[in-house]
């Protein structure tokens, strides 16, 4: 099980990362650029198939085709866990050492795509979030919270698909 939570944990972090920096570039590339919460989310899924193909894996090569329901979930919410700590440690990099500008950036591309009536509102709500970016371990919690969610689902819902028990198998 430890190989495959390292080798996919790996790519999943690395796959986040490529899509975060991606993010990052177009934010600051195109500050007009309009984002898309249903594509972002359906992005993340795909990514996270990354859990679905190691548990697999795990699954047919080592476990001979059977793996219980609680052994797939712990495979997959390890992958999970090392790619979002992968994600948050980059970031965390990335964001001191490169971009210590981005969270005026992201509030500028928030507050630009926020209708007249909600304006107040979700200023008070991003000057509420400067103020949590001021510790790196909110940052770290934050940015955990952007990922970790989904690939506990997805984490679940592979465990789910992939569940084998022995009885099952032999039919």
């Amino acid at each position: 099980m430890k190989r495959n939570v390292i080798v996919f944990g790996l790519i999943l972090g690395a796959i986040l990362c490529i899509n975060m920096f991606i993010m990052v570039h177009r934010m600051y590339a195109n500050p007009g650029f309009k984002s898309n919460d249903v594509l972002g989310y359906t992005l993340m899924v795909v990514m996270f198939s990354m859990i679905f193909f190691g548990v697999r894996d795990f699954r047919n090569k080592q476990m001979g085709g059977v793996i219980s329901f609680r052994k797939a979930l712990v495979t997959g919410v390890l992958i999970a866990l090392l790619g979002c700590t992968m994600y948050v440690i980059v970031w965390l990099f990335y964001y001191y050492l490169f971009i210590p500008d981005f969270l005026d950036v992201y509030i500028n591309h928030v507050l630009n795509q926020t209708a007249e009536a909600d304006l107040a509102s979700r200023t008070a709500q991003m000057n509420n979030f400067r103020s949590m970016y001021n510790s790196p371990l909110m940052v770290s919690i934050m940015t955990y919270l952007e990922v970790l969610p989904v690939g506990l689902i997805v984490a679940l819902v592979s465990a789910l698909i992939l569940r084998k028990n022995r009885v099952a198998a032999q039919d």
